[in-house]
């Protein structure tokens, strides 16, 4: 079961996922029957934006190209935030999603994460390799 939040306050299609990550974004709505105009059904829209010339290491601008997308909505729709529950009189901290340890995918820079790859960088006649950021948002947000 997904929750979701509307896409403007007017708007009655709600937002149920938004991946930065992967670029994908899941919306639902009710829409008429065209059966029975009395009921409405429930339609869900997936979204998909497959970025072209995306790196196999995102980090690594000379990896080659990204030949394959995979889309799982388990792992899309998966919520990996912790939060308190009380039981039996305890607060808990607990996660709704599985396997939140394994690394996330990403096809394209989450905007909320920090990239960075070595550049060559010529300093008094010696090439050193520095940490050059990708998204410098991320890497030097207040």
């Amino acid at each position: 079961v997904l929750a979701g939040y509307p896409l403007s306050p007017k708007d009655e299609e709600y937002v149920l996922v938004n991946n930065k990550c992967q670029c994908v974004t899941v919306t639902s709505k009710f829409v008429p029957s065209e059966e029975n105009p009395d009921e409405e059904i429930l339609v869900r829209n997936i979204r998909i934006i497959v970025p072209l010339k995306a790196r196999e290491n995102i980090s690594d601008p000379l990896s080659p190209l990204r030949t394959t997308f995979v889309y799982r909505m388990s792992e899309l729709c998966k919520n990996c935030e912790p939060m308190e529950i009380e039981l039996g009189g305890e607060i808990h901290q607990v996660q709704q999603g599985n396997s939140c340890e394994e690394p996330q995918t990403c096809y394209t820079y989450d905007r909320n994460e920090c990239y960075s790859s070595p550049v060559p960088l010529l300093y008094h006649g010696e090439v050193r390799h520095v940490a050059a950021a990708l998204t410098p948002d991320s890497c030097f947000a207040q």
